[in-house]
C-alpha cells in the first residue's frame, strides 16, 4: 500500500484507525475500496449487536440510530468514490479528482 491509498483510506475510514490493521487488511484484500467497506461493515455490525436505543426512566435516553444512519451513508459514498488503486478506462491507476462547490446562503437577508 501506498502513501497516497494509506491517506484515502484514512480519509475514509477515519484517523484514528490502526494503520497497521490496514496494511494487513490490505494485504489480504488488495483493494483500498475494499479495505474500507470491510472495516465500515465491522462498525456498522458492532452497533447492531447491541440495541440502538436504550431508555432509563427519568434518568438517561441513548439512541446510536443516527450513528447507524451515518455508517450506512458512509458505506454508500465509499462505493460511489473512486478508489486510487482501481484502474480508469485506460487501464491506468486513477488520478486523484478535485472538486469545488460553491456555497450560497439559502436566503438572502436585506
Amino acid at each position: 500500500m501506498d502513501e497516497f491509498q494509506r491517506s484515502w483510506l484514512l480519509a475514509q475510514v477515519g484517523p484514528d484507525t490502526d494503520p497497521a490493521d490496514l496494511e494487513r487488511r490490505f494485504f489480504r484484500l488488495r483493494s483500498a475500496r475494499a479495505v474500507a467497506l470491510e472495516v465500515l461493515g465491522e462498525r456498522r455490525a458492532r452497533l447492531l449487536a447491541d440495541p440502538l436505543k436504550v431508555t432509563v426512566d427519568g434518568v438517561v435516553t441513548m439512541d446510536l440510530q443516527e450513528n447507524l444512519r451515518g455508517i450506512e451513508r458512509q458505506i454508500e459514498q465509499v462505493r460511489q468514490a473512486v478508489a486510487p488503486d482501481e484502474p480508469n478506462d485506460e487501464g491506468e491507476a486513477a488520478e486523484p479528482v478535485m472538486m469545488v462547490a460553491w456555497l450560497t446562503p439559502a436566503r438572502r437577508f436585506r
